[in-house]
């Protein structure tokens, strides 16, 4: 069952979708597009390379990305919002509210592309016990990426609210 987003500061970033959906698909498009016209050319005269040859570096290309895309971008939330006392997570269309109380770590990963916040939870939810977000960047360049204000006040505020528990 989806809940609504009702309140909160936007703390994932907005090129997520982009990144989930759209970046894949172009990706994709560009080496179909490349075979298709591996293919063609392929067949204009004896002293054009054998078609198998032409689609090695295609087919890798497709399996080092998809691998890449699976691991460091489809993994993803979708939407996370700062709700104060909690954090809502949006997948698709389910959602789920993490009291900050259920988060034991956040680790920040500032130099991947793109930056990665993991917040691991004392009791797993919908999502499991990891939920993997593209924190918002302030700071472009990969050394001033290093760490990021956002997620530091959030660590700070998880700390607190255990020890309030």
């Amino acid at each position: 069952m989806a809940l609504a987003l009702t309140t909160g500061r936007r703390i994932s970033s907005r090129s997520t979708f982009f990144l989930k959906r759209v970046f894949p698909l172009l990706w994709f498009g560009i080496i179909a597009l490349f075979v298709v016209v591996a293919v063609l050319s392929s067949r204009r005269g004896p002293r054009s390379p054998p078609l198998p040859l032409l689609l090695i570096g295609p087919a890798v290309m497709v399996l080092v990305v998809y691998t890449l895309v699976r691991r460091l971008i489809f993994d993803l939330a979708d939407e996370v919002y700062d709700e104060g006392d909690a954090l809502r997570v949006r997948f698709g269309a389910d959602e789920e509210r993490i009291p900050l109380e259920n988060i034991i770590n956040i680790s920040y990963a500032g130099l991947s592309n793109p930056a990665r916040a993991t917040l691991t939870l004392r009791d797993p939810g919908r999502f499991g016990r990891e939920i993997t977000f593209a924190p918002q960047q302030r700071v472009f360049g990969p050394l001033l990426r290093l760490s990021n204000p956002l997620i530091s006040e959030l660590i700070e505020r998880v700390d607190a609210a255990r020890r309030r528990q």
